[in-house]
């Protein structure tokens, strides 16, 4: 599979572009475990023009992490091209359309999945950022608005036209949100249209190798997706990747490995980003890295609690050390 000059000499897995999760640190880790294609968090188009922090900071990229694509939003057209120069600067591999977005602090604003509600709006913002830019534009989008305008087979022509080189469907409306369950229907139908040629990559629910499979195998996608579950849990990728391979379920990664994980997941953001603020922006994943844990709500509040990057190294030893006995008595 191929997008723009990107080629992909396995079945690909991509790392879901997560506001406020999908950071620099996070996503070295993902490449770690197996990742094929990341996407920074989503960028503001309005925040790039105007030099925003928040924005720009968003933009920094290592080689590490290749190949990587940018992912930008916004509901003016005007600011969309100027914000893929911009990005462009950035030297990614490939600038992506959000258009599937469901919060309100960004449909609210007519930009991500609210412009399922404007097609022709849609398809000139992405036609604008297709011509504005050498690199390969992807865009990332829904089943619809609502259970009433499930459009996705005819947006996906349009879009396709536009010149975008693959797109990604995520199984749910924008009404849905992220309940209920990811309908994967649509995406097949999208995947099955003769009149579609770019790859398709589906999205939505798969937190499992068997189910990874199962959506490869009955949709026919070119590459799947992988968000949320990938959360505190990168192992996913090299999970779904074996079993791929010979149909076999590696052994969850034990105590030492997450604490390892953990560790250099520390260590990226603490580097990344300054001591204090890189020691706050980890606590949101030390409850995902131990999940199922017993007992481990004293050590997540210690995590929680504690600002000093060297005792959190410390308590993530006294972690090993403890559950490595409980293995033991076990």
């Amino acid at each position: 599979m191929k997008i723009g000059n990107i080629v992909f000499n396995t079945y690909p897995l991509f790392l879901a572009p997560l506001e406020d999760i999908t950071d620099l640190p996070f996503r070295l880790i993902c490449k770690k475990q197996g990742a094929d294609l990341m996407y920074t968090e989503f960028i503001s188009s309005e925040g790039l023009i105007r030099d925003a922090r928040k924005s720009v900071i968003k933009l920094e990229l290592v080689d590490e992490e290749r190949p990587i694509g940018i992912q930008i939003f916004g509901h003016d057209t005007n600011s969309m091209i100027r914000a893929t120069e911009i990005a462009e600067q950035a030297n990614p591999d490939l600038i992506d359309i959000n258009f599937g977005c469901p919060v309100r602090k960004v449909t609210n604003k007519g930009a991500g999945a609210a412009m399922l509600q404007d097609i022709p709006k849609m398809i000139e913002i992405t036609k604008a950022v297709v011509h504005a830019t050498k690199l390969p534009v992807t865009v990332k989008t829904r089943l619809g608005w609502d259970e009433k305008s499930k459009n996705i087979v005819e947006v996906a022509e349009q879009l396709q036209d536009t010149g975008i080189a693959a797109l990604t469907i995520h199984g749910r409306t924008r009404a849905q949100l992220y309940k209920g369950i990811a309908d994967w229907t649509l995406i097949g139908e999208v995947k099955n249209n003769p009149r579609i040629s770019i790859p398709i990559i589906g999205n939505g629910d798969i937190s499992s190798p068997e189910m990874a499979l199962e959506m490869r195998n009955n949709y026919g996608v070119d590459g799947l997706m992988i968000g949320r579950a990938a959360v505190g849990y990168p192992w996913i990728f090299n999970e779904i990747r074996q079993y791929f391979k010979d149909g076999s379920i590696l052994p969850p990664p034990d105590v030492e490995e997450r604490v390892d994980v953990c560790k250099q997941h520390l260590a990226h953001s603490v580097e990344y980003k300054d001591e204090r603020r890189g020691m706050f922006e980890m606590r949101k994943y030390y409850g995902n890295y131990f999940k199922g844990f017993k007992n481990f709500k004293p050590y997540k509040m210690k995590l929680m609690q504690t600002e000093d990057v060297d005792r959190v190294m410390e308590i993530l030893e006294e972690i090993e050390d403890y559950y490595k006995i409980e293995r033991l008595n076990d």
